[in-house]
């Protein structure tokens, strides 16, 4: 058994930053950060195009930026928590930048930005078109630096401890689940230990695994989303899964696809259909910056109507030289694969990218469960609503982590309640693995694995409609079976426990989209084409 003070599952931006507030509040506390993978494998390392911030109120302002986000979030945005957003984002840019994180400047010395799509101003910082890799360098650096930080890396977190593990009933009704901690499978040991904290925040980033293409790196399987869902917390709008339009298309790819980023169609990319056609002025006025679920869409039907696999980004009027000073990192790519922007289109085609639902949570990145906090993207905080406007989740994952940090430390400070009974923490069981043995086919389990993005992909993807969601939801039900039964008597394993978190993220997924019976934002069902007068969230 481990003990921290505060526990922190995930080290991209979002858990870095709440880490490094609380390590630095409290220098005599014990900070854990938790990470399945390399310190730096996150979604943050891959996001490349930027923060949406306001930083030159002559030019720009906080209205209008909160006005951009709230009609990219199609009536489901939480008013209150996009101003909150907007207003404090700010503070927490220069925080980075303290901190050391390099963002592109002009000859003049002010900071280049850019303009993505939905944005009624050019509001993106970047660092090239790296900028989470930089941003994630910067809280690196000085989390490193903390003495009482401890980052505990190739450890996959199983389920979190509440007072179901101590022998009581625990449903969604029940008013008072409380989180204690978690177990967690130490990948050196091949054992499940437990690590109990009096606080905790999730901060474990995507899903989009779930799909059989997307942008985020293989550990994006919703497994803080799954393992809130199993301890009875409240999930919320799961159904908005963001496809971002224009991820670079190679033939036979699965798994993780090279982003092309927004901001190349902000710097006057075309996107074009198989006859060289500019298509995006036939569906929407702000043609190629349009919001993203619009154009993932716009790009569905061309392909569907053409029968192509891909469309064509055409940035050869850009010139090399302009291209490589902010998108370097996508020439070398689209070099190596031997497309050259310059004489050559980029082929692209919409991938799974950004969950815009997740652990619901108030202002201060509460979840519904006590002594437990959700922040970046695996949480639902009301700033996205139905879609995602682009560049403003790196900002969302530092104001909701100084907002969890800030509400935490005042609980530590002045609420005795904060403090786990001493009874509670000596009845929290070991792990019992007895009557398990090891798979004798890893086939049962990758087979299930593919199965699942297929499912997904087919069914659940851009385009829904009723029969394809209820072909979603048998099959499933069917894989949630067979993955349960693996899970009883075998030792689990990391990819058994990310199996069987994407099952549940599938299901949340397709009972959100089944409960919507309307098109709003990233949700499009051909069965309900419009927007229903009652708008809500998908609570589950």
């Amino acid at each position: 058994m481990q003990q921290a003070d505060f526990l922190v599952i995930g080290s991209g931006i979002a858990g870095l930053t709440y880490a490094l507030k609380v390590a630095r509040y409290f220098p005599d506390k014990q900070v854990m950060i938790i990470t399945k993978a390399a310190a730096d494998e996150t979604n943050t390392k891959y996001a490349q195009g930027g923060v949406a911030v306001v930083n030159d109120l002559e030019k720009d302002s906080f209205e209008k930026h909160i006005e951009d986000t709230l009609i990219a979030g199609d009536g489901l945005c939480n008013e209150k928590v996009v101003e909150i957003v907007v207003k404090e984002g700010p503070e927490r840019v220069r925080e980075l930048i303290a901190l050391g994180a390099r963002f592109d400047k002009e000859k003049d010395g002010d900071y280049k930005l850019g303009k993505e799509g939905g944005h009624s101003e050019f509001r993106i910082i970047h660092h090239k078109d790296i900028t989470g890799w930089e941003m994630e360098r910067a809280l690196l650096e000085a989390v490193s630096q903390q003495t009482n930080i401890h980052i505990v890396k190739h450890c996959f977190v199983v389920d979190i401890i509440t007072q179901h593990h101590l022998g009581y009933l625990v449903t969604k009704a029940t008013p008072d689940i409380k989180c204690y901690g978690v177990y967690v499978l130490n990948r050196a040991t091949n054992k499940i230990e437990k690590i109990l904290a009096k606080t905790t925040l999730l901060a474990t980033g995507g899903n989009g695994q779930v799909y059989r293409t997307t942008t985020n790196p293989s550990i994006a399987t919703g497994d803080g989303v799954a393992m809130v869902y199993r301890a009875k917390g409240r999930i919320e709008n799961m159904e908005f899964i963001q496809f971002h339009p224009t991820a670079l298309y190679e033939p036979g790819l699965r798994g993780q696809a090279f982003l092309i980023t927004e901001a190349v169609r902000g710097d006057g990319g075309i996107l074009r259909n198989k006859d060289g056609e500019a298509f995006m002025e036939r569906y929407d006025p702000r043609k190629d910056l349009a919001p993203r679920d619009i154009v993932a869409r716009a790009i569905d039907s061309e392909m569907k109507r053409t029968g192509t696999e891909h469309v064509w980004l055409d940035c050869r009027h850009f010139g090399k030289e302009k291209f490589t000073e902010h998108f370097p990192n996508i020439y070398e790519k689209c070099l190596s694969v031997g497309i050259d922007i310059t004489k050559n289109m980029i082929p692209v085609a919409p991938a799974a990218h950004y969950s815009c639902g997740g652990i619901k949570t108030d202002e201060w990145g509460k979840s519904s469960i006590k002594n437990l906090y959700a922040c970046g993207e695996c949480s639902s905080t009301g700033l996205h609503g139905a879609n995602r406007l682009a560049s403003n989740s790196l900002l969302e994952a530092m104001v909701f982590a100084h907002r969890c940090y800030i509400d935490s430390v005042e609980k530590v400070n002045t609420d005795a309640k904060t403090s786990l009974p001493a009874n509670d923490l000596a009845n929290v069981p070991d792990w019992n693995a007895q009557g398990t043995t090891e798979p004798k086919e890893m086939i049962l389990i990758t087979q299930s694995f593919k199965e699942l993005q297929q499912v997904m992909s087919d069914y659940v993807g851009i385009v829904r409609n009723d029969i394809r969601l209820q072909r979603a939801m048998k099959r499933l039900d069917l894989l949630w079976e067979e993955t349960e039964k693996l899970y009883e008597n075998s030792s689990v394993s990391p990819q058994l426990l990310e199996l069987r978190n994407m099952i549940t993220v599938g299901y949340l997924i397709v009972k959100g989209a089944s409960f919507r019976k309307e098109s709003r934002g990233l949700h499009y069902n051909t069965d309900y084409p419009g927007k229903s007068e009652l708008v809500q969230n998908i609570v589950l």
